[in-house]
């Protein structure tokens, strides 16, 4: 996995490898896993049995975990990791009125989302859900390449970056319509970067059509994305671009002096 920025270097001294281990125990549990015993767990971290099956005590006793004695869980608690970026973080306190903007001008759900990895996730949300699965909760992650604020993002990286992503990533089909070619991808990628906005269209989920646009700071540095998801219904795509993407620019700019 690609990092979305350069970590600032960092003293050996200064390294506490228990806290990296910890981080990724509770990394190890996803959709696929949602438990796991502690020979699962040392797996998938990559430590023995007995080193992970200390680390899920530590934490089921601060409460991040619960067990029943052989299986391993993540509780409620983990989600308070989560809230406190949403909570301290300048940028999705600053872009919710914007977003009430977007949703009143297009009358569609609205999300600022960043790049994390090979995902997107999903930071500030406004609207009410006209269909259960064209919304998604603030913290969801979603693979990058199949959503357009994710293909939006992806699409402002270097090129050489992107060289190296396409190359080390593996493209899954979520639909029919999923981009599953590394040349067609990286052709669409430049298109997007030539336009400054992208549209995706049934790439996670049949019906669904996502356009999105850069979020960027007063010096011009790319921040996220700012976006509507819609179902499709019978409106061609050149109609719904042409109703959302003067709002979502529109409103991008409004923002610029503020973040």
């Amino acid at each position: 996995m690609l990092p979305t920025s350069t970590n600032p270097a960092l003293d050996k001294r200064d390294w506490i490898a228990g806290l990296e281990k910890g981080l990724s125990i509770i990394e190890a549990f996803d959709d696929a896993n949602p438990r796991l015993t502690a020979s699962q767990t040392g797996q998938r971290c990559g430590m023995t049995r007995t080193a992970a099956r200390r680390y899920l005590l530590t934490l089921a006793h601060l409460g991040y975990v619960a067990t029943d004695g052989k299986l391993f869980w993540l509780t409620p608690r983990v989600l308070r990791l989560g809230q406190s970026y949403l909570e301290s973080a300048r940028l999705p306190r600053i872009v919710q009125p914007f977003l009430q903007r977007v949703t009143a001008g297009t009358q569609e759900n609205a999300y600022v989302s960043v790049l994390d990895g090979d995902e997107i996730v999903y930071i500030a949300r406004n609207g009410a859900n006209r269909a259960m699965n064209t919304g998604y909760v603030l913290g969801a992650r979603v693979q990058a390449e199949v959503t357009a604020s994710g293909l939006l993002l992806l699409a402002q990286r270097e090129p050489e970056w992107i060289e190296q992503w396409l190359a080390s990533h593996t493209l899954k089909a979520f639909t029919a319509h999923t981009i599953v070619s590394k040349e067609r991808l990286a052709l669409e990628l430049a298109r997007i970067r030539a336009q400054g906005w992208s549209l995706s269209e049934q790439q996670m989920e049949l019906g669904t059509r996502g356009i999105a646009v850069g979020l960027r700071d007063r010096h011009g540095d790319l921040l996220g994305a700012l976006n509507v998801t819609m179902p499709m219904g019978h409106e061609a795509s050149e109609d719904a671009v042409a109703r959302v993407l003067p709002v979502l620019r529109e409103t991008a700019q409004a923002m610029r002096q503020l973040i």
